[in-house]
């Protein structure tokens, strides 16, 4: 597999998890407090992290996560029986992008600039 395709199947993976925490039926955990938002923050910086290695423009992939983070909570609210939608969770959604932006940019897996993320 070349280096661009592994960066592609990370980016899968990740999405994969943030979908499934984002949208399985019932919260898992709950005892401690705020794990929640770490959980939001970690998934969301998992895949702008992970986009960013695999090459998605930057404008594209915080376009994708903002509409993911407000989606999310109004079918949590909405459509998910033992789920509640949260103000907060989309702060630390937000907070968890610019988080994987930055993590990706300083740690020059930032593949941008290189090959179109279309190749």
């Amino acid at each position: 597999m070349t280096p661009r395709g592994r960066d592609r199947a990370l980016l899968a993976v990740t999405v994969a998890v943030q979908l499934a925490v984002l949208y399985w039926p019932r919260a898992a955990g709950g005892g401690l407090p705020y794990v929640d938002k770490v959980v939001h923050v970690a998934v969301f910086g998992a895949v702008a992290w992970a986009g960013c290695r695999a090459g998605v423009p930057h404008r594209v992939l915080v376009l994708l996560l903002v509409a993911q983070a407000l989606v999310s909570e109004v079918v949590q609210a909405r459509l998910l029986a033992g789920r509640s939608g949260d103000p907060a969770d989309v702060v630390a959604d937000l907070v968890g992008t610019g988080l994987g932006l930055l993590l990706a940019h300083r740690a020059g897996n930032d593949r941008r600039q290189q090959a179109s993320w279309r190749a």
